[in-house]
């Protein structure tokens, strides 16, 4: 028997990378480190956008990371932000609730997508992505008659 997939459908032409990086995101779905995605409108004035329109905010729960235990790089189309602290060996826990452990997460991005920036502050890292406006292209394609 085989597989059904959203993308099988023969209408829908050339979306086999597509379909892997989907299935390779669905994979990598721990919960660690909580996050929100939104999107800020731009005010009139503010300069921080610089031009951008509106961006999408991508904000990760990091409380305990300094700023180089964070790496967020763009590899093709996907976000990655790493993020990995130091064992303090000096330190002697009578109780350890809160742990000291790495994680990885992947956003997949739209083709046009940029980062803008990232910032630490108070505790959460927020990456902000400016989204590009799609351009609409109508294009006519002329019938070639061969008789």
């Amino acid at each position: 028997m085989s597989r059904m997939t959203p993308f099988s459908s023969p209408l829908l032409l050339g979306f086999d990378s597509v379909e892997k990086t989907l299935e390779r995101i669905a994979k990598g779905g721990d919960g660690y480190p909580p996050y929100n995605i939104e999107r800020v409108r731009a005010r009139e004035g503010d300069t921080s956008a610089a031009g951008q329109g509106d961006l999408i905010r991508i904000t990760l729960a990091v409380a305990g990371f300094l700023p180089e235990d964070l790496e967020v790089t763009v590899e093709e189309n996907q976000l990655l932000i790493r993020g990995r602290q130091s064992e303090d060996d000096e330190r002697e826990y009578l109780h350890r609730g809160i742990a000291a452990r790495q994680f990885q997460k992947c956003f997949l991005l739209a083709d046009g997508m940029r980062v803008i920036g990232a910032q630490l502050k108070n505790g959460l890292l927020l990456i902000d992505l400016a989204k590009p406006e799609p351009e609409r292209i109508v294009r006519k394609i002329e019938i070639a008659v061969n008789d």
